[in-house]
């Protein structure tokens, strides 16, 4: 265990760095998804332009999306593990879990989301995509207020 706390302190730093570079590409495809979703609902079934996007939908999650979001929680628990970085009586860290939490859960409902534009089953607006759109804008608000203010 001590030489996993070695590990952890002497690379922070770098770890910190890739949590951030990790955060940032999932927040990037966050974003960029349920815009697709957007202009996905527009098009028509079964035409080109319905394809392209199916395309663009599947590589943006599978290659951007769901690594960015493996590395986010896997960083970011290496960070956790670091002694003496968090103070767990502080309540900041608790708001800013469980708005990861809430990320991951949107992460999840776009996935399903872009299964049924997949599978030529949406049943969704793009006013409501244009909504879905904002959700992961106000958890980063929130998770970059945590972290860099702890107000709480």
């Amino acid at each position: 265990m001590e030489t996993l706390h070695n590990f952890l302190i002497n690379n922070y730093l770098w770890i910190k760095s890739f949590h951030v570079i990790s955060v940032i590409a999932w927040m990037a495809a966050m974003l960029y998804l349920p815009r697709l979703f957007v202009y996905h609902s527009t098009v028509e079934k079964n035409t080109d332009s319905s394809e392209m996007l199916k395309t663009m939908e599947y590589r943006l999650q599978k290659f951007i999306m769901n690594p960015a979001m493996i590395f986010s929680v896997f960083f970011g628990s290496l960070l956790l593990l670091t002694k003496n970085i968090v103070n767990w009586q502080e309540v900041w860290i608790y708001i800013k879990l469980f708005s990861v939490f809430c990320l991951v859960l949107v992460h999840y409902k776009l996935s399903k989301y872009r299964q049924d534009f997949f599978n030529d089953n949406n049943k969704k607006t793009k006013n409501f995509y244009k909504i879905i759109n904002e959700i992961p804008t106000i958890l980063l608000i929130i998770i970059i207020i945590m972290v860099y203010i702890k107000p709480f």
